[in-house]
């Protein structure tokens, strides 16, 4: 969950995985076989080149946008499965490229992916992008800077090495090393976990922010860390491709929404975008294209405009 707001910190009880990759110290994006369709590695639940435009949601896309026949967005390409980069180094795959592609389909456009870091997006929206698809989840923060329509539900987890050999608690992470990427809503609770360890005299949690979420898993996989704290998709995905090299602990928590982001001043294209949203949701397309990353059952059923965060 890639957003900013705190939480009580003797911390949460969640599930945990990680991605089991090489012993290198930089990570590839691809985990493994890709099985949404943008990347074509595997095949699809659907096929995304088949998808036609609505005439009703294409009607509502502003002409500005409309005009070079592209919706242009940002991505942080670091995220796996939720956005990253395919094996071939270039093409962006992943739940939430799947999503947009289908969603620019329906609007009559093609996708126009731009891999940005992930705390420049939402400043660039409405200026470099049209829109921001990149785990944003919905806060009371984002929504005074953006509109934002909710397609998509994830919550927090951590992960452990196989058999939890370091014998981590997430209930009492003090003195324990773990891994976050940096910007994420993780990084914020672990520093308020931390400062709640050091104010009732326990070591602090040693937090290793990365850049990229593959470097964080990597360097879990290799014995650096003890732990790492990421979205629930990421860690769904990391159980399925690491085979069993590390395994969940506890529960998901802390649910909340994703949003696709819109420009504050851009209502036609909010509206065009929770249009093209909630078809795809009405036939099952959405869940469809979720499900072929293990994810369907988080579909929202409401594309809803700026939800309460």
């Amino acid at each position: 969950m890639r957003t900013r707001h705190a939480l009580a910190a003797t911390v949460v009880t969640s599930a945990v995985a990680a991605l089991a990759l090489t012993g290198c110290t930089t990570a590839s994006q691809d985990a493994g076989s890709t099985p949404g369709a943008s990347g074509g590695s595997t095949a699809a639940a659907v096929d995304l080149d088949a998808i036609q435009k609505d005439d009703a949601v294409a009607a509502l896309v502003p002409a500005a946008v409309a005009e070079d026949g592209k919706l242009s967005i940002g991505s942080n390409l670091e995220y796996a499965p939720v956005e990253f980069v395919d094996a071939d180094g270039t093409t962006p795959v992943g739940l939430d490229i799947d999503i947009a592609t289908a969603l620019a389909k329906t609007m009559g456009l093609e996708l126009e992916v731009n891999n940005a870091g992930f705390d420049s997006i939402i400043p660039a929206i409405g200026s470099k992008y049209e829109a921001g698809f990149s785990a944003f989840s919905v806060t009371p923060e984002r929504l005074k800077e953006v509109n934002m329509v909710g397609y998509f539900t994830a919550g927090s987890q951590f992960a452990v090495a196989k058999g939890n050999p370091e014998d981590v608690s997430p209930d009492d992470l003090c003195g324990v090393t773990v891994g976050v990427q940096t910007g994420t809503i993780q990084q914020d609770e672990l520093a308020a976990a931390s400062k709640e360890c050091t104010d009732g005299g326990k070591d602090a949690v040693d937090v290793l922010p990365y850049d990229s979420q593959s470097d964080v898993t990597t360097n879990l996989a290799g014995g650096k860390l003890q732990a790492m704290y990421a979205d629930s998709p990421i860690i769904a995905y990391a159980v399925e491709q690491t085979g069993g090299s590390v395994e969940a602990l506890g529960e998901i928590t802390d649910a909340a929404p994703y949003g696709a982001v819109v420009a504050k001043d851009d209502t036609e294209l909010a509206k065009a975008v929770q249009a093209g949203l909630q078809k795809l949701m009405d036939d099952g397309v959405l869940a469809q294209v979720a499900d072929a990353w293990g994810s369907g059952a988080a579909v929202l059923d409401t594309a809803e405009l700026n939800p309460a965060g």
